[in-house]
């Protein structure tokens, strides 16, 4: 059974929330990301007992002994593995390569920009930042304006990483209607409420 490794109301939760749209059966460990508190330590995770991540972080699996880390890697080694929940683009189908550059944009530019808006007082005030964010917001607006999702008509694991960012940033966002909806639209799957209800259970956040 493939194990993931998880930190309960972290980034982690997305991939949790990929597990079950795949339905595939996994085992979760929660541990907790320890970081360091020394000086010049930078705030670098040190590794917890038990977690498998080399570095110390989340997300994390094992699957039939093959260790696979970082939330976009995990995401397009679990679609393609599963192809029959429909979620993924496997290679030498059309939307391959939109596929992969959603997931890639989102971890390369739409992550660390929510994240400067979140954590960097007055980011805004940089012109640059600025644009980033009109940008940004202007990409997945035209991707919604022609289907319920960002690749359209299907539903895919695009959706659950990009919005489970845009949930976790929605605070620093304009607002905007048709983003609002497009979040209550993919909330309200049943594999989505199953994760967050496995997110932490109460002997857990006991523990914490």
């Amino acid at each position: 059974m493939l194990t993931f490794y998880h930190a309960p109301q972290s980034r982690s939760g997305r991939t949790m929330w990929l597990l079950e749209e795949l339905g595939v059966p996994y085992e979760t460990r929660y541990v907790p990301i320890v970081y360091g508190g020394g000086p010049g330590d930078g705030g670098v995770a040190s590794r917890a007992a038990g977690n498998a991540h080399p570095d110390g972080k989340v997300p994390a699996i094992i699957d039939n002994g093959t260790l696979v880390t970082e939330g976009i890697a995990i995401a397009i080694y679990l679609t393609d593995l599963h192809p029959a929940a429909g979620i993924g683009a496997p290679a030498g189908v059309a939307d391959r390569g939109a596929f992969l550059t959603w997931l890639a944009w989102n971890a390369s530019e739409f992550e660390p920009l929510v994240a400067m808006l979140k954590f960097v007082p007055n980011a805004l005030e940089n012109p640059r930042t600025a644009d980033s964010l009109v940008a940004v917001m202007q990409r997945i607006d035209q991707a919604l304006a022609t289907g319920p999702y960002l690749m359209g008509d299907r539903f895919t694991a695009v959706d659950v990483m990009i919005g489970a960012t845009i949930g976790w940033g929605r605070e620093v966002l304009p607002e905007n209607a048709v983003l609002d909806a497009y979040l209550a639209r993919i909330a309200d799957r049943p594999a989505h409420a199953a994760a967050c209800a496995k997110d932490a259970p109460q002997d857990v956040a006991e523990a914490a």
